[in-house]
């Protein structure tokens, strides 16, 4: 008995098999790209399938892209006028500059900020200093506290020895 294997299975086969060929190619495209290098084999594999990359649109398309959309956007709002567009645009601000007047005004303010700013800075620290040689003074009243122990004692020994 000989088994006759009909057209559609064989050609179905051999697209299964032109897949798997596929998944393959694919596979060994990363690795080669994985270790820097690439071959004739990965470049003709890589070609015929999509990385999933957008190809570059020209400035007309974009621009009627977004005009679209502009038009979509209108309709789902319930808007009936036209996107601006298609109107007259509006001619750009000119930046606006500051004098040398103005400017000046300015520096003389910080500089007399900062220079009150500083003074305010000194007298607080003329302030504290006095303090600092009152702390000297409680350490010093300290230390005279155990000295007259001391003290009373010597002139004890001085009375008795007749002085």
């Amino acid at each position: 008995m000989a088994q006759t294997i009909s057209h559609e299975i064989l050609q179905a086969a051999l697209d299964g098999l032109r897949i798997q060929e596929e998944r393959i190619q694919g596979q060994i495209a990363e690795v080669e790209s994985m270790l820097g290098g690439t071959s004739k084999a990965a470049s003709r594999a890589t070609s015929g399938t999509s990385t999933g990359k957008r190809g570059k649109r020209s400035p007309a398309a974009r621009k009627r892209m977004a005009e679209a959309q502009r038009l979509r956007w209108a309709k789902l709002k319930g808007t009936s006028d036209q996107p601006a567009a298609t109107e007259a645009p509006e001619p750009a601000k000119t930046k606006r500059r500051m004098s040398k007047e103005g400017r000046a005004a300015i520096v003389a303010a910080l500089k007399k900020r900062w220079a009150l700013k500083k003074a305010a800075a000194k007298q607080a620290t003329a302030k504290k200093s006095p303090r600092k040689t009152g702390g000297k003074k409680a350490a010093a009243k300290k230390s005279t506290a155990k000295t007259p122990k001391k003290v009373a004692a010597a002139p004890a020994s001085s009375v008795a020895a007749g002085v």
